[in-house]
């Protein structure tokens, strides 16, 4: 069991350094593909986290949309971004980039402490209309035994979030929302389950209590299948 917090909107501080990377990035990428970006999730909802008792500091989440992305192969894009990342991560104190499943992280280590001062994960993804008319998102997933790279589909929490984020927000319902984000935070016990998942996990959680008024009496534990 975790002890999760929100950290104050004053403590962003390295949100500035991502955007100033991510520049950078853009600039030198850009006689290959053009990229935008996001920041995603909790971050953007003012809602990031921290744990004070465990050597893991708070992390920011972004979203990287190459135009025209489907000129490319989901392996050269990825590895083109992390090349390009790599180029400037000392420039703002950040160790190497780690190539994970979903994400490329950076992290601010503090050698002395033995700690992570904080880190940002960044995945390179796509959004889509499918033929039911809701939206999803899709991202260049890495699978390290054959080590090649696909489009892979975000779990059923990633359907239509931006509507139930809006719906919740519209109905009163965005208290329930932050308090079981840092629920399901501390019960998480799965490293490979990034704060996005777990995010977009909690919204479509809640939203289903409510628009379906089906909220249990008794909260179940959560299920570690953000995938």
């Amino acid at each position: 069991m975790y002890h999760f917090e929100y950290v104050k909107k004053v403590e962003y501080i390295p949100e500035k350094k991502i955007i100033k990377l991510l520049q950078d990035v853009k600039r030198d990428l850009s006689k290959k593909f053009t990229i935008r970006f996001k920041f995603v999730g909790s971050v953007a909802r003012n809602m990031i986290t921290r744990d004070k008792k465990t050597n893991v500091g708070y992390d920011f989440d972004v979203n990287i949309y190459v135009d025209n992305v489907y000129d490319y192969k989901p392996k050269y894009i990825r590895m083109e971004i992390r090349k390009s990342i790599d180029k400037f991560v000392k420039k703002y104190g950040y160790a190497t980039v780690e190539d994970s499943t979903s994400v490329l992280t950076i992290k601010v280590k503090d050698k002395a402490k033995s700690c992570i001062k904080h880190s940002c994960d960044f995945a390179v993804v796509d959004e889509f209309e499918d033929e039911d008319g809701n939206w999803n998102q899709c991202y260049i997933k890495l699978n390290k035994k054959s080590n090649s790279y696909i489009w892979q589909e975000r779990s059923n929490s990633f359907y239509d979030l931006q509507y139930k984020i809006e719906w919740l927000k519209k109905n009163n319902y965005w208290h329930e929302v932050r308090n079981q984000y840092i629920e399901n935070k501390n019960k998480n016990e799965n490293p490979k389950v990034k704060s996005r998942s777990i995010f977009a996990y909690t919204v479509a959680e809640v939203f289903h209590w409510y628009r379906e008024a089906r909220k249990p009496k008794v909260k179940q534990d959560i299920v570690l299948n953000f995938w």
